[in-house]
């Protein structure tokens, strides 16, 4: 399992500016493949470019004016509310993008969000309150009469004051370059990288101010102020040659990542070890904008990541020297100031190189706010393939995925959030969520062994558990003691108990109908895995829940991924694409007393699901509570008539 180190909560004015510059790279950074595309579009076939054509140049307005936005617009309405989020945040952006004559990437990146945070409220006012049948009603008027306002208020309102706020900006911008002061911003943008505000800087402001620049001009400065590889590589290859210890030792594959890979946060713990050497950043960083300054070159859309090579894909035609001249003499001048410093400086007495670099990458990776990604190239440490690491802060958020959110990992959430809860932490919050609906913002991310990879590109902060058995899987007493371990203050105070019992019984009350007596048998009479969904999909058919289309849905999910639960337990259920099968929320059970072979498994149980909004998974969590105990499987066994069955399931039609 791969571990991950979790920075303790802060609440300082640096860590907020640090989440919000992380919210707005979010919504930038998923789209930079646009962005390339438009300024490899650029490039070739505006009259300036390398291939001038009148008909495909006209391409550009359209992509720069509506898609870029639009896709901003959506991927931060996606970041706060999924899907519906995305939808209604990307029609408010065309509002601002009608209402002013500039790119409103800015006006994206505040509307989208909005949008979708006050349609997420608005769902919650009515949540649990409308009537059966009149859901996709509600669903669909909300949003459309939501996102029709704020495309207005967009257009009269929102439009207007970004477009004051980004002129402003621009006679900023362009009165630094006019007077020679915009090396200077150095002073502030490379200290800003190694405390990880830089986000905040160069996708709140450079970005857009960049792309306005290059509709004008063809390219812009901006694009390289803060993703410039030479300052950072500078610096590493300094200590490649004069540093000592494992920091000397670990500087050069640092500088192969810096520079090729783009990864420039490699480079923060080697200032952080010396803090004097930010002086060497901001030298590097200024001869690097005073060299493109002079040469008045520049690049036609952002450098993301911060890689030599994205660096050069994105310069515009007449401005590869300049480019290579401000990369090689960033390099120089950063080059020369930490060779200095780490000649007249030596590691603190009583700290060794390798102490000094670990304390280093551990206070980055706190200023971060999770663990790097390559910070255990730097320390020698990878995260131990089976065991669990005590994480330097509390563990909040543990989400359990799997790929259509609504069965397996339901069962394996309740359970674990059972567990959490029995050992005195019912704070820590455990979810379950569809993979393609995942994102960075868990503690741990648990998922079956074959779906592993395909959680962990999008959550790649996290702690994530492979399990093959969701029901009773060791690794969640690993889990338990990560929490126990991370969770300093214990989280036993005393309206723990309370809170505790009072989730249960919401859990046990559940909402009527989910299961009824029509929909649970004693004795099944299919004799395969197949046959056996079949059975179980026919019950919630008959029922009205499902179409025709969900059953095979079915067939489809079990085939890519198994929904063998452990205890004798299978929950076969649809796809996450099958939802729009789904007519009502309903849960099926049927019991096999001679057991079925599914998939070199015993099972005797097999419980269908078909879930709306959630609303079947409390059915889900009291059937998970049932099966993590050996005695109540047993009672299910024996049971000889169907509310026997109801009863050990709870209260689920109160």
């Amino acid at each position: 399992m791969a571990t991950e180190t979790v920075a303790k909560p802060r609440t300082s004015v640096r860590v907020g500016v640090q989440k919000f510059g992380t919210f707005l790279s979010g919504m930038i950074m998923p789209n930079i493949g646009a962005f390339i595309a438009w300024g490899i579009i650029t490039a070739l076939f505006i009259p300036a470019g390398f291939l001038p054509n009148e008909d495909l140049a006209k391409l550009v307005g359209p992509m720069i004016t509506y898609l870029l936005p639009l896709l901003i617009g959506y991927t931060g309405g996606r970041m706060v509310y999924g899907v519906r989020g995305g939808v209604v945040g990307a029609v408010a952006t065309t509002g601002v993008i009608v209402g002013t004559d500039i790119p409103m990437f800015i006006g994206a990146m505040m509307l989208g969000p909005l949008t979708a945070w006050l349609m997420k409220k608005l769902d919650k006012i009515w949540e649990g309150r409308v009537k059966p049948g009149f859901e996709m009603l509600i669903d669909n008027f909300s949003a459309g009469i939501l996102a029709a306002g704020m495309a207005v208020i967009g257009m009269l309102v929102v439009g207007p004051v970004v477009k004051a706020f980004s002129n402003g900006a621009s006679a900023v911008v362009e009165f630094l370059v006019i007077n020679g002061l915009l090396p200077f911003t150095s002073i502030f943008i490379e200290p800003a990288k190694v405390l990880f505000l830089n986000n905040a800087i160069n996708h709140g402001i450079l970005t857009p101010l960049g792309t306005q620049q290059v509709l004008e001009q063809g390219k812009s400065i901006l694009f390289l102020l803060e993703a410039n590889p030479g300052p950072g590589f500078g610096i590493l290859l300094a200590y490649s040659i004069f540093g000592t210890g494992l920091a000397k030792a670990s500087a050069p594959g640092a500088a192969l990542i810096q520079f090729v890979g783009g990864i420039h946060e490699i480079y923060f713990p080697y200032v952080l070890m010396k803090p004097i050497m930010i002086l060497a950043a901001i030298g590097g960083g200024m001869t690097g904008i005073f060299t493109l300054v002079v040469t008045g070159a520049g690049l036609r859309s952002p450098a993301a990541p911060g890689s030599i090579i994205a660096v050069y894909a994105a310069t515009a035609r007449d401005s590869y020297v300049g480019v290579t001249l401000s990369v090689l003499f960033a390099t120089t001048v950063s080059f020369l100031i930490a060779s200095v410093i780490l000649k007249a400086s030596k590691t603190p007495v009583g700290a060794s190189e390798e102490e000094a670099l670990g304390a280093a990458t551990a206070r980055m990776e706190e200023m971060k706010g999770k663990k790097s990604s390559v910070s255990s190239m730097l320390t020698g440490s990878g995260a131990a393939a089976g065991g669990v690491a005590v994480l330097a802060g509390p563990v909040k958020n543990i989400v359990f995925a799997c790929d259509a959110g609504m069965g397996s990992s339901a069962m394996g959430a309740s359970v674990l959030r059972n567990k959490i809860k029995a050992a005195g932490f019912p704070d820590v919050k455990v979810t379950n969520s569809a993979i393609a609906n995942l994102s960075d913002t868990y503690d741990v991310v648990i998922t079956h062994q074959d779906l592993t990879e395909r959680a962990k590109p999008v959550t790649a902060s996290a702690v994530h558990v492979s399990v093959d058995n969701f029901m009773n899987s060791p690794r969640y007493d690993e889990i338990v003691e990560l929490v126990r371990s991370s969770n300093t203050d214990g989280g036993t105070d005393a309206a723990a108990p309370a809170a505790a019992a009072a989730t249960e019984a919401a859990e046990e009350a559940g909402p009527a109908g989910i299961l009824v007596a029509e929909s649970v048998v004693l004795n099944g009479t299919a004799t395969t895995r197949d046959a056996a969904i079949d059975e179980a999909g026919r019950l919630l058919l008959d029922r009205g829940a499902v179409d025709s289309g969900y059953l095979d849905a079915m067939h489809e999910r079990e085939e890519s991924v198994s929904t063998y639960m452990g205890s004798f337990l299978a929950i076969p259920h649809g796809t996450n694409a099958a939802k729009d099968h789904i007519m009502k929320s309903a849960v099926s059970v049927v019991r096999y007393p001679n057991g079925i072979d599914w998939n070199g498994k015993e099972v005797k149980f097999v419980v269908g699901v078909a879930g709306i909004n959630n609303e079947h998974l409390q059915i889900l969590s009291s059937i998970a509570k049932v099966f993590t105990n050996k005695a109540q499987v047993a009672q299910l066994e024996a049971a000889t008539t169907v509310e026997e069955v109801l009863d050990l399931f709870g209260k689920v039609n109160s």
